[in-house]
């Protein structure tokens, strides 16, 4: 039994949602799992054996124009690792996950303690490389005892961007298919007005610029002039009001559901009919490989791991994220021919398994015990 640290973003995003996973899976193995964050995190809404939650307190100061979150963090995890004799921390996100690790390495002063860092993509492409925090992100990923990433591509954008001589880890995200599996006998009126014919387009996200979601209702609107259809997006975020505007420019309203944030994503993707990902840039894509595995065909982004995901043509496709017009063709003969709809939902669901949490956990916990004992 290894006792382990996790700390991620516990809000809605996929490094948070991998991370409280993969908790949740080592728990059911007998591993006992001490997740270190500010709040609860999003997927782990039940209880389950050998999970705890600790809460890192933010101090508010009048001196503190803004609380310093990343302390706070360390002298949690140090209290953690002292008090529950934990054998490793697994923090997701680079910044300031890493750095709050080793900080509270260095104030126990044990070498014992051993600290991974998983990348997940944005920590890598857009946060840790700003020039405001490359230096910190480069010393906290060569400062970590193991450093893992979910794609290939993200392994040799940080290896690029970051010069990283240290032996990197490609560990994918996962998903547990059985119970990420299509539902059946689910009413598309769940989403409010819709009738039984409409085809459904969805989108799950945090809704973040980089996810490109102005350019999911530019193919909607399109699609919705050939296919009778309605659009479904999933989640909250600061792109939430403009693309809110958008669709109420475009009269799209009657036609477009925004679902706010939810926790019972199967039955929403159980009723779609293709799921859309058109990102800047992905490091993996999860909720694309949970589409995946409920029989929904994906078109997404072709910069990043997404493509490592997607088998082309036949789970999904992959394009630029501003090539509106391939997209749109592209999601009209998906929904416009049921035959090439249920034929590209038997291969998503069959990529999907090549991802099994049954598959893929084990490699962490190689992963882990080759770190312990080195």
């Amino acid at each position: 039994m290894t006792k382990i640290g996790i700390t991620c973003y516990p809000t809605y995003g996929g490094s948070g949602a991998i991370a409280t996973e993969l908790g949740i899976e080592l728990a059911k193995r007998g591993h006992k799992v001490h997740f270190i964050s500010y709040d609860f995190p999003f997927r782990l809404n039940k209880f389950y054996d050998n999970i705890f939650f600790h809460q890192v307190e933010i101090t508010e100061y009048p001196v503190f124009k803004y609380p310093p979150y990343s302390l706070s963090l360390s002298v949690k995890m140090a209290e953690v690792v002292e008090n529950e004799n934990l054998d490793l921390l697994h923090v997701h996100y680079a910044i300031p996950h890493a750095a709050s690790a080793y900080l509270a390495k260095k104030m126990l002063g044990d070498n014992r303690i051993k600290i991974i860092t998983t990348l997940h993509g944005t920590d890598i492409t857009l946060v840790g490389n700003h020039q405001s925090f490359y230096r910190i992100t480069k010393f906290s990923i060569e400062e970590s005892d193991g450093v893992t990433c979910v794609s290939n591509y993200l392994k040799e954008t940080t290896s690029k961007v970051f010069k990283i001589n240290k032996e990197m880890e490609v560990i994918y995200n996962f998903v547990d298919t059985e119970k990420y599996k299509r539902a059946v006998d689910i009413s598309k009126k769940i989403i409010g007005p819709a009738d039984e014919d409409d085809m459904v387009i969805t989108h799950i996200s945090n809704f973040r610029s980089v996810k490109k979601i102005d350019n999911i209702v530019r193919v909607f609107y399109r699609v919705s002039g050939e296919v009778k259809s309605k659009l479904i997006l999933v989640g909250d975020g600061p792109e939430l009001c403009r693309i809110r505007n958008m669709v109420k420019g475009m009269n799209l309203e009657d036609k477009v559901f925004f679902a706010g944030v939810q926790q019972d994503i199967v039955s929403i993707l159980s009723i779609s009919d293709l799921y859309m990902l058109p990102s800047e840039s992905e490091g993996f894509g999860l909720s694309a490989l949970e589409a995946l595995s409920c029989e929904v065909p994906v078109i997404g982004t072709n910069i990043g791991g997404l493509k490592e995901v997607i088998e082309e043509g036949k789970s999904g496709y992959t394009f630029d994220p501003d090539d509106i017009d391939s997209m749109s063709e592209a999601a009209i003969k998906i929904l416009k021919n049921k035959e090439v709809r249920m034929k590209m939902g038997t291969e998503a669901r069959k990529r999907a398994k090549l991802f099994d949490s049954s598959v893929i956990v084990p490699q962490y916990l190689d992963y882990y015990e080759r770190i312990l004992n080195v």
